[in-house]
């Protein structure tokens, strides 16, 4: 048998299989690299996901609490409009029933009639002018001056004497 002779060795051979050896080395490194660079992103990504979702979280506390705030405000003005609206309802009740018992005793007591006139007469003069009020009581007049003496206006200037004395009527 023959052995084939041996042919041309490639003088190159040798510094091929370094530059591939080099080249899967440096291969490898970036590999490696590439690999500890996206792992880091990871990380990085991850941080920041984890401080912003921490700030959004804190940021919702905080409108969360403001806009608790602003309706514990308006809850308080509501409460603070009703409570003034049925201020205003009983007063206005008041009012009303003050009237018709002036009114009612006006009418009950003829002679209050005459005090009244006589009390015109003293605030305005003897040349003064009286007459009859329609809801009971007398108003009174002269040139430049009017009295009005009337049930409502008698009334009225009760409770207004009541001044600041009227908020009795609201005490819890």
């Amino acid at each position: 048998m023959t052995v084939p002779a041996p042919g041309p060795t490639d003088p190159l051979a040798p510094v091929r299989a370094e530059l591939l050896r080099s080249a899967r080395s440096d291969a490898d490194a970036a590999l490696t690299r590439a690999r500890a660079d996206a792992d880091e992103t990871v990380r990085a990504a991850c941080t920041e996901a984890e401080t912003l979702l921490s700030r959004a979280r804190e940021e919702g506390v905080a409108d969360g609490a403001a806009a608790a705030a602003r309706e514990r405000v308006r809850a308080r003005q509501d409460a603070w409009a009703e409570e003034l609206s049925a201020r205003a309802e009983a007063y206005a009740d008041l009012r009303a029933r003050v009237r018709a018992g002036v009114r009612d005793t006006l009418a009950d007591v003829g002679a209050l009639r005459v005090r009244l006139e006589e009390h015109a007469r003293t605030l305005l003069g003897t040349e003064v002018r009286v007459a009859a009020a329609a809801d009971g009581g007398v108003t009174a007049e002269t040139p430049g001056r009017r009295a009005d003496l009337s049930a409502n206006a008698l009334a009225d200037r009760a409770l207004d004497r009541l001044g600041v004395g009227a908020e009795a009527l609201w005490a819890r």
